[in-house]
């Protein structure tokens, strides 16, 4: 499917707003949500029945040409499909006119990207970790989302109410104020409305194609490092010499206690058990209720001091240089996982990139393996070792002492200058430890590459579990 291109001088942005759906509301938006889940599950099931289907007729001898013929996952095959057998199959013939065709468009189109994913991760096209294949969801665990992109979606006049197709008129919880102004401009479009159940309330985000005026940061010649951290959530190092410390709210670490508390007390009543099909008590659902609000107020201060910090910075400087962190891999760190989850490293990066697009700014991103910490922003030295303990840079070949940290902050701002203009003594990624031996790298080479099992185009049978055997054999005749 051909992705969608805003027009020239124009940026596709998202509006989210809560909603206050009153209780028949309520049952609409959940049945909506409940049908795409439906419809995902289906089209889920639909096509790995070909897959075992065609395994089981291989296993029996069957040609090639004769074995079931392969069912395509795209979207307009799949509404085909789904379209034909809605009317006799009895686990929609009963109710699926009760919602909109958007609700199960939504899971067909989740289905059709699930198996466009795994494919590709099968095939080593998708980069990222490996794909699985495609499972149904379950109704305990699923989000509930469903997202329209045809029919009546608009603010109304009021500025307090969001009409939607089939479940009409909705009251939001704020002001709409922001969108209305450029919907009457004319300077705003609506694309597209997701309505979606998170952190105990239902939201809607509409996709928007907005106008957006080009803007200059205050200071455009000025280049800042950015350089992530725990002890200080940033610390900003600009081209001018200036030094900024960001501290960290750890948000989570300041309602831990609190958590602690609400926690011992769910634990103490009666909560719900599946396997015996015990339900829980009112005073474990108030008790949990409670709970979540916490967890839902530090997500909430998370993610609104992480929109200032990125703001600012953008606001302030032509060009920010940012680390392209291993998140994933930090987070193995059982010490420091909680704390940098709390951080959001990978939301600051996001935010700053497409922030600097909006703003007419430049982003840099530094090399995974770029020894910022390790090398001396003065002489340009690298250092073979670093723990992570020692906090203070000392540098070996010149008297610098300076912050770990900062230090840091300045071989990124140096490193826009070697990006740019090819110079720079920190910058320059050629730069030769004092005692070169790979120390910056942490990489295992005893490992063998993960062997890529080729499929047929349009499909791969699931999990290809006789041929990875053999496939394994092989490979210890071989290494015999």
């Amino acid at each position: 499917m051909k992705r969608f291109e805003p027009r020239v001088g124009f940026v596709v942005q998202a509006y989210r707003f809560a909603l206050d759906p009153n209780a028949g509301q309520q049952a609409a938006l959940r049945s909506h949500c409940g049908a795409a889940r439906a419809a995902y599950n289906w089209a889920v099931s639909w096509i790995t029945a070909c897959w075992w289907q065609r395994r089981a007729e291989q296993s029996y001898g069957v040609a090639e040409a004769d074995l079931t013929p392969w069912r395509s996952w795209s979207l307009p095959a799949l509404r085909k499909a789904f379209n034909e057998i809605k009317h006799t199959d009895p686990r929609f013939a009963g109710w699926w006119a009760d919602n909109s065709k958007e609700s199960y468009s939504t899971g067909l189109a989740n289905a059709a990207a699930a198996f466009d994913n795994y494919t590709t991760s099968k095939q080593g096209v998708r980069k990222g970790r490996p794909v699985g294949m495609p499972r149904r969801k379950s109704k305990h665990r699923a989000r509930l989302s469903c997202r329209f992109t045809t029919g009546t979606m608009r603010v109304e006049p009021d500025r307090r109410h969001v009409t939607l197709p089939r479940l009409g008129t909705i009251r939001t919880h704020e002001n709409t104020r922001k969108l209305a102004r450029r919907l009457d401009a004319g300077t705003a479009r609506i694309l597209s409305a997701t309505v979606s159940f998170a952190r105990g309330r239902w939201f809607v985000s509409l996709q928007v194609e907005v106008m957006r005026q080009m803007r200059s940061p205050a200071r455009p010649d000025v280049v800042v490092g950015v350089d992530l951290g725990v002890r200080h959530l940033a610390v900003l190092a600009d081209s001018t010499g200036q030094i900024t410390y960001e501290p960290n709210p750890a948000h989570l670490d300041a309602a831990l206690s609190r958590l602690r508390r609400l926690s011992r007390r769910v634990s103490r009543r009666q909560g719900p058990d599946r396997r015996t099909g015990r339900t829980p008590s009112r005073r474990w659902v108030k008790a949990d209720a409670e709970r979540n609000r916490v967890h839902h107020r530090v997500a909430d201060l998370r993610t609104d001091g992480l929109h200032k910090l990125t703001t600012t910075i953008r606001a302030e400087h032509g060009t920010v240089v940012v680390e392209d962190l291993n998140v994933a891999g930090m987070l193995r760190n059982r010490r420091l996982a909680r704390r940098i989850a709390d951080a959001g490293f990978g939301q600051i990066r996001r935010q700053l990139t497409y922030k600097g697009e909006w703003a007419g700014g430049v982003t840099v991103d530094a090399d995974r393996w770029f020894p910022s910490s390790k090398t001396c922003s003065d002489c340009g030295a690298v250092k073979a070792k670093l723990p992570l303990h020692v906090r203070v840079f000392t540098c070996d070949q010149c008297p610098l002492v300076m912050d770990r940290d900062a230090n840091a902050a300045r071989n990124l701002a140096a490193l826009a200058a070697a990006v740019l203009t090819g110079t720079g003594v920190a910058g320059d990624q050629d730069a030769q430890a004092s005692n070169p031996r790979g120390a910056d790298r942490k990489t295992r080479t005893t490992t063998r590459p993960r062997t890529r099992l080729g499929g047929q185009a349009g499909g791969a049978t699931p999990h290809q579990r006789t041929e990875t055997r053999d496939l394994r054999q092989t490979e210890a005749v071989t290494l015999r």
